[in-house]
């Protein structure tokens, strides 16, 4: 007897788990409550009637969309009351999603954060159809609405990101480049290194989730970026350092003081100059930025 045979459904559930969970994770910005997602798919998955599944992909899609979103609703109100700006969850990716180029554009804090301002519904439909490009009727029956609606649904979400996504997104190289000379500026003190890489109009926003000091509202403007940067790191004392990263499928950085990590820096870059700074400090988000997580499109 063979102690490996697997039977379909888990076979199944196995073979697009990355998947399930990048969507998820997409929806949500939470490892942890995506995983949680999974689990519930799961319970739901075996218990479905072979006979009547014939697309196994779609109808996990399905279940995942649709646990995701009743989770997503929770989390809305959770958020409402969380201490400052809520970031998503920070992941060491592996490199094949930052060679995914529209994936990790997609998957940046930068973007997810605008993700934040969309309804579930909206959220859910964006997600499948300009991530993972899922079909009208697919959608339709993970949101539970029609193929028409979902289109519509489609169309007023991509508006609306489209508006506030960056106007032309640097290339990998560009980003890794730009991070690289912040990152030489900020260990070597080179505050005039820093306003010459920063854009005029950046926007800093940190996530301390009232566990760590954290600026309660984005920050706006290259000098008052500088003051506050500056002012947190004489406050927190120690010695800094900075590692380089690949969080989210983007460069960034892991910060640490005194050898311990401090938060997880993500950037928005824009002709060659840093137009976002995304710091998660909240410790309870720093569990996934270690050990690499498997993400997908496919």
């Amino acid at each position: 007897m063979n102690d490996h045979v697997t039977d379909p459904a888990t076979e199944a559930f196995v073979a697009h788990r990355n998947l399930l969970f990048t969507i998820a994770y997409e929806m949500l910005g939470s490892a942890a409550d995506a995983e949680d997602v999974l689990q519930e798919t799961w319970l739901r998955w075996v218990k479905a009637d072979p006979a009547q599944v014939r697309d196994p992909r779609a109808y996990l899609v399905r279940i995942t969309t649709r646990q995701a979103l009743n989770r997503l609703r929770t989390l809305k109100r959770r958020k409402e009351a969380y201490v400052g700006p809520w970031l998503p969850e920070p992941l060491l990716t592996t490199p094949d999603v930052a060679e995914d180029v529209e994936l990790s554009e997609n998957l940046s804090l930068a973007l997810m954060y605008i993700f934040e301002t969309l309804s579930p519904t909206e959220r859910a439909v964006f997600v499948l159809r300009e991530v993972f490009d899922f079909g009208y009727d697919d959608i339709a029956a993970a949101i539970g609405k029609s193929p028409a609606a979902a289109r519509q649904i489609a169309y007023r979400a991509r508006q609306y990101v489209d508006a506030r996504r960056p106007r032309r997104p640097a290339s990998p190289e560009e980003a890794r480049a730009a991070s690289n000379s912040f990152r030489r500026a900020l260990e070597t003190g080179d505050l005039q290194g820093l306003l010459d890489v920063l854009a005029p109009d950046v926007v800093f926003v940190s996530d301390g989730g009232g566990l760590r000091l954290a600026a309660l509202r984005p920050v706006v403007g290259a000098d008052k970026v500088l003051r506050y940067m500056a002012g947190s790191i004489d406050k927190a004392g120690g010695t800094f350092s900075s590692e380089p990263t690949t969080v989210n499928g983007n460069p960034g950085l892991i910060l640490r003081l005194g050898g311990v990590i401090d938060g997880v820096l993500a950037f928005t870059v824009d002709n060659a100059r840093v137009t976002g700074l995304y710091y998660v400090r909240n410790p309870e988000k720093l569990t996934r930025v270690e050990s690499e997580t498997p993400l997908t499109s496919r």
